[in-house]
């Protein structure tokens, strides 16, 4: 009888990024779906398929979680969908009314509505924890602050005269807000479509 050599063993992937990123993929997703407080530990944990050793190496509290999504995840995307576009655009008016346009687009190809991600995060949890509601103010902060920033340039070309650079920047934010909670509800990009004309008047 000969020794056959047995099975080897598996080689364990180390990859301590990879999984840090997927248990941000997951809590992003739940906490936009479900919202935070709906969301615990343990569905996390099995939809990542992670235990709860490695998740708490990266994340010891559910709000050390949360914060993670806020500051990295919900800051970029206000980030690629606002202030670059913006930045780059010919004129403040024109990279609102394109952010408006492309975000519009976008809602009736998808055919649903999930909301604005720090619209939907800043509705539950502003006034739950003071940490939440500093870094959820301080992503609003900065995006009234490109847009302010914008105007400020075009007025040094000598366009937009007469405007409050941070009055403007308010009412772009608090319109696509607003237009964004209430196609939400409706399931329909419409209100951003009439904020979108209503700029096209201004």
């Amino acid at each position: 009888m000969t020794n056959r050599p047995g099975p080897r063993p598996r080689n364990r992937v180390n990859d301590p990024e990879g999984m840090r990123r997927k248990v941000l993929d997951v809590a992003e997703a739940a906490l936009q779906a479900r919202g935070y407080h709906a969301s615990s530990l343990g569905d996390l944990m099995a939809a990542a398929k992670v235990s709860g050793g490695a998740l708490h190496h990266h994340f010891p509290t559910k709000k050390a979680l949360a914060m993670a999504v806020i500051e990295e995840r919900v800051a970029a995307a206000v980030e690629a969908t606002w202030i670059a576009p913006v930045k780059t655009a010919a004129s403040a008016r024109e990279g609102v009314r394109a952010v408006f346009e492309a975000v519009a687009a976008e809602l009736e190809q998808q055919g649903f509505v999930r909301g604005c991600p720090l619209n939907n995060l800043a509705h539950e949890l502003s006034l739950a924890d003071p940490d939440f509601r500093a870094a959820l103010a301080g992503i609003f902060a900065a995006w009234r602050q490109a847009i302010a920033d914008k105007i400020k340039a075009d007025q040094q070309e000598g366009r937009e005269q007469g405007i409050d650079p941070q009055h403007f920047a308010a009412l772009a934010v608090a319109s696509y807000s607003g237009a964004m909670s209430m196609a939400k509800t409706a399931q329909d990009a419409g209100p951003l479509r009439d904020c979108l004309a209503a700029l096209g008047q201004a």
